[in-house]
């Protein structure tokens, strides 16, 4: 009797990535989901790093980098011309480059971020039908101007030279913000950035939800790997509905899960006599060099203000 090899072992077996899943299985986006949180992880791990690089800013007090940002944060709000904008840029520019961040990484962020949020936002304020102005560039000309309600429509339709002053202001607060926020968040660890809010009398409450939060995140990311890689490994292809069907049902394994988890925790935190205090038991000491820094960092922010 004359024996032959199956056809399917015969024929070479398809790759099968998080990167070539969109024509390997109607299922991708979840490999591209869990690719996601992949690259969440990685970032964090990316921010540890260069919290402890020998930088400028790592070398700082947390206490004096927190309060930092929050008064240049105020500065940033309360300015109305684009000349301190312009100068607050250039600073954080100036301190990531001494603190060795990655510009690239760090900038690239900060762009995409401010694009969204600040510029494509603040867009439609450009035109004289909600600031008004003097058009420098037409769009479109009616035949006469309408008043809808409360809303007056002008004959013109353009480009205002008020709006768009607003659009470069707006956009550039935009930025700063996240700018400074990125730089104490890069230059600085988790635990130190708790502790200097501690020092400023946050709320503990508000204290145990950032940390506990913080921490989650990766249990959460490890979990939804674990239950990805569990179902990958014992079906070979699904369609798009039942992939769907699936992830929906999931979400609310992972909510009854998670409300589990909360209650197990809260629980073990009440055995270990636990009383809704957050307590700090060391405290780096401040230098002359944290001293210095800061009143440099004040006087700056004084100048800014006058300006």
């Amino acid at each position: 009797m004359k024996s032959e090899i199956p056809l399917f072992l015969l024929s070479k077996p398809h790759q099968y990535s998080a990167k070539t899943a969109g024509a390997a299985s109607n299922a991708s986006f979840i490999d591209k989901g869990i690719e996601r949180f992949a690259v969440l992880i990685k970032t964090t791990y990316v921010q540890w790093e260069t919290a402890h690089k020998e930088g400028f800013f790592q070398k700082l007090d947390a206490r004096i980098k927190v309060l930092f940002l929050l008064f240049f944060i105020v500065i940033v709000s309360i300015k109305r011309s684009l000349f301190p904008e312009v100068a607050i840029g250039g600073l954080v520019f100036i301190l990531a480059v001494v603190s060795r961040l990655d510009l690239l990484s760090f900038y690239g962020r900060v762009l995409f971020l401010g694009f969204v949020f600040g510029f494509l936002i603040a867009l439609p304020s450009c035109l004289n039908i909600v600031v008004e102005g003097e058009v420098i560039i037409p769009i479109m000309h009616l035949s006469k101007p309408y008043q809808l309600w409360i809303y007056h429509i002008p004959e013109t339709i353009g480009i205002t030279g008020e709006g768009i002053e607003g659009v470069v202001r707006l956009t550039l607060r935009v930025i700063n913000s996240l700018s400074l926020s990125f730089l104490v968040i890069y230059t600085t660890p988790f635990p130190e950035i708790i502790k200097a809010l501690k020092t400023l009398r946050v709320p503990d409450t508000f204290l145990m939800i950032i940390t506990l939060s913080y921490k989650y995140i990766f249990i959460f990311a490890r979990t939804l790997e674990d239950i990805h890689l569990a179902k990958k490994s014992k079906v070979i292809e699904v369609d798009a509905a039942e992939a769907r069907n699936w992830v929906a049902g999931r979400i609310a394994f992972l909510l009854r899960k998670t409300r589990m988890r909360c209650e197990d925790v809260f629980n073990a935190m009440l055995a270990r006599g636990f009383c809704g205090d957050v307590v700090f038991y060391t405290y780096r000491r401040m230098t002359k060099k944290d001293f210095i820094a800061g009143s440099f960092l004040f006087a700056t922010g004084l100048l800014l203000i006058f300006l």
